[in-house]
């Protein structure tokens, strides 16, 4: 099945194809398709926000749509940055700067020792299927917030998640998409699919 990922950040449409691609799922970028569609995120939720951008690239398209929202939560900030982590801005950046962006975030958790340094990464996934047609699912990664960046392989927050094996940003592609809220996510909805599937063959 070919299907919308309704994304506009490349490393994120790197992790949806390399997930996606072995559940049978041929994965294209809104850009190619609808080029410079800009969903506002202003939902109260993740999965608020991963819905309208669903909702409206399908709208656009007619195409089967998969969209997530994600971000870190940090337990000793009461779960900030949270779901608007995109407006997280620091003085010297707008809040898309991944370096200014963790830069900020070890500096509020300074002095804050590493057993309460306790996080979660969390990934809301919407597909819309048809017209009104969604199927929905979240998935989790707990770990903990280093003291400095470990790796270069990730983006975001990734280098300062500290899971078993390392950051996110020094761990392979493969290994973090086994253990990761995006891949922990994907695998719900493909079973929540397939059940849906069998369901519909049954009756």
């Amino acid at each position: 099945m070919k299907v919308i990922a309704a994304t506009r950040n490349r490393h994120k449409l790197t992790e949806f194809s390399r997930i996606l691609s072995p559940m049978g799922y041929e994965v294209v970028s809104q850009e190619e398709v609808c080029p410079g569609i800009e969903v506002e995120e202003d939902g109260a939720t993740f999965l608020e926000n991963a819905r309208k951008k669903a909702v409206e690239i399908f709208r656009r398209t007619g195409m089967p749509t998969i969209a997530d929202d994600s971000g870190l939560c940090v337990d000793a900030l009461n779960g900030a940055p949270g779901v608007h982590s995109a407006r997280y801005a620091d003085d010297e950046g707008d809040g898309h700067d991944d370096k200014a962006n963790n830069r900020k975030l070890l500096r509020e958790l300074a002095g804050v020792s590493m057993e309460k340094r306790t996080a979660r990464f969390v990934s809301a996934i919407s597909f819309a299927i048809g017209e009104g047609e969604l199927v929905e699912c979240e998935g989790f990664c707990q770990g903990q917030i280093a003291f400095e960046a470990l790796g270069d392989n990730g983006f975001g927050y990734d280098p300062l998640f500290l899971v078993e094996g390392g950051s996110f940003a020094s761990i392979p592609g493969e290994e973090k998409d086994r253990i990761s809220h995006r891949g922990n996510a994907l695998r719900k909805l493909q079973a929540l699919l397939e059940a849906r599937r069998d369901g519909a063959a049954g009756r």
